[in-house]
């Protein structure tokens, strides 16, 4: 067991240092892997993905598939058919994490009945488990964190060969800049452009920087590259990811004038990114989103409280001020923007008088949509050393639900007002309501569904808003 700090040479007794464990065991290489020319498709085997979380976390199974995929794996749509099984996990929060438990316990009777198939758990789970799960987990053969995916294919090879295979080392540099991941399930329309790893943000309820370590930037070419790739394929909107995008910087290169570039690719393309930082949403963001008409008109800006006392504690190291400049800064400048937001009930000590700050900070955006959880407590995290879990499960539940009645009401009203207003729509898909019907989403990432007739997915649309519900706008096609 080896203990490094990652802490870019802080003071060992500051808390916000970040403390990465390995969990490092022998592993040789085999040579004879090694290939010059790519190998046929299928000959290693074939594997199969679940992704758990967020749009990293699919966008980081697609890397693995192109690893394996050059390597001589297939990919595999079906678990009956798979030699090997990765579960792409999320340690955000503990439920997220309470279903890969309730998954692997599946997994234990399939092993059974087929024994030389392979469990492998992949990612942020991963990174914060991973002694449990070599340890304790008989199901899991192989434990590979979000830095190690390179590495897949021999460590697969090695828990083929009955070792127990383990990678969990984080680095400084990885971002899989030059690997073109394989598109999974996905509608050949939209795709993930990921443009950096790892978050510096240190917020005290988060666990992602110690699961993904610092934050480091992609090359912009490559990022460029694929994006062009992706136009080029048929492919009409991205969405740049990153656990923080609007603290990109590469060389002179900032997110403002990344954003620029990848909009300069195409007037076709829509471009999305996710997630912002308020404390970083800059005036020269907003002005480069307010230049380009394909820079999408939707901005996620997580709040997380609508009370000071509550950020400070959290972290996030702006004000409900600064906030509300922020978003009066975009009001301002991007009228037509939409702005979504992710919201936590019940963090440590929260008093009724700060739930109540956060419902009216709620009412004063007007959030079209929200993601909104139950503050659970995370293991290794400033919050869980340093403060106490003191707010009844019971009380949390409470305010969680007002919390979703209140955006529900919020985005009723804000779809409502789009009734009687023209949009330009990107069919993505067939309805799974109806087989006649198909849905497209605007720039400000609502979704519509409209009549099918001759439309494909890729199609832009110009539609009128007949109808609403809370979470879908109806529309009539204008030509």
């Amino acid at each position: 067991m080896i203990l490094l700090s990652a802490g870019g040479g802080a003071d060992e007794s500051n808390d916000d240092t970040l403390r990465i464990y390995l969990s490092l065991r022998p592993m040789t290489t085999n040579h004879s892997s090694l290939r010059l020319a790519r190998p046929e498709p299928g000959s290693a085997g074939k594997f199969y993905i679940e992704t758990y979380g967020c749009q990293m976390n699919q966008n980081d199974s697609e890397v693995v598939a192109a690893v394996l995929q050059a390597d001589g794996f297939a990919h595999t749509a079906s678990l009956d058919e798979a030699d090997v099984v990765l579960i792409n996990t999320c340690a955000i929060r503990d439920n997220a994490e309470q279903r890969i438990w309730g998954r692997l316990a599946e997994f234990r009777g399939l092993k059974r009945r087929r024994p030389g198939l392979l469990v492998g758990i992949i990612g942020c789970m991963a990174e914060r488990l991973k002694d449990r799960l070599i340890e304790q987990e008989q199901t899991v053969d192989l434990v590979v964190g979000p830095d190690g995916y390179r590495s897949l294919p021999a460590l697969v090879r090695q828990a083929a060969g009955g070792a127990k295979a383990v990678n969990v080392l984080l680095s400084r540099e990885e971002t899989y800049a030059e690997i073109a991941p394989v598109r999974l399930d996905r509608n050949g329309v939209t795709a993930f452009v990921s443009i950096m790893r790892g978050c510096n943000n240190m917020c005290s309820y988060c666990v992602v920087p110690y699961t993904r370590g610092v934050e480091r930037s992609r090359d912009t070419e490559t990022i460029l590259a694929e994006v062009r790739d992706l136009f080029e394929r048929g492919y009409r909107e991205v969405t740049l990811l990153g656990q923080n995008v609007n603290s990109y910087r590469y060389g002179e290169v900032n997110f403002a004038r990344l954003l620029a570039r990848v909009a300069e690719v195409s007037p076709l393309l829509r471009v999305r990114f996710a997630t912002s930082h308020p404390k970083d949403l800059s005036d020269e963001l907003i002005e480069t989103i307010a230049a380009w008409p394909n820079i999408c008109r939707a901005i996620h800006l997580p709040a997380q409280s609508g009370s000071s006392r509550m950020l400070e504690l959290m972290n996030r190291k702006y004000t409900r001020e600064w906030y509300l400049g922020r978003i009066e800064a975009i009001r301002r400048r991007l009228p037509e923007c939409s702005i979504s937001t992710d919201l936590i009930a019940g963090f440590c000590t929260e008093t009724p008088e700060d739930h109540a700050a956060t419902l009216s900070l709620m009412r004063e955006v007007g959030y079209e949509f929200a993601y909104m959880f139950k503050y659970s407590e995370r293991p290794g995290t400033k919050a869980q050393r340093t403060m106490r879990d003191d707010v009844p499960e019971a009380v949390k539940t409470a305010r969680l639900t007002e919390i979703i009645n209140l955006q529900n009401e919020l985005s009723l009203a804000a779809n409502r007002r789009d009734v009687g207003r023209h949009f330009e729509v990107l069919i993505e898909g067939t309805s799974k309501r109806s087989a006649d019907e198909v849905y497209g989403r605007t720039s400000q990432n609502k979704v519509v569904i409209l009549p099918k007739m001759n439309y494909l997915p890729g199609d832009y649309v110009h539609v009128l808003i007949t109808d609403c519900s809370s979470a879908t706008l109806i529309g009539t096609p204008l030509c």
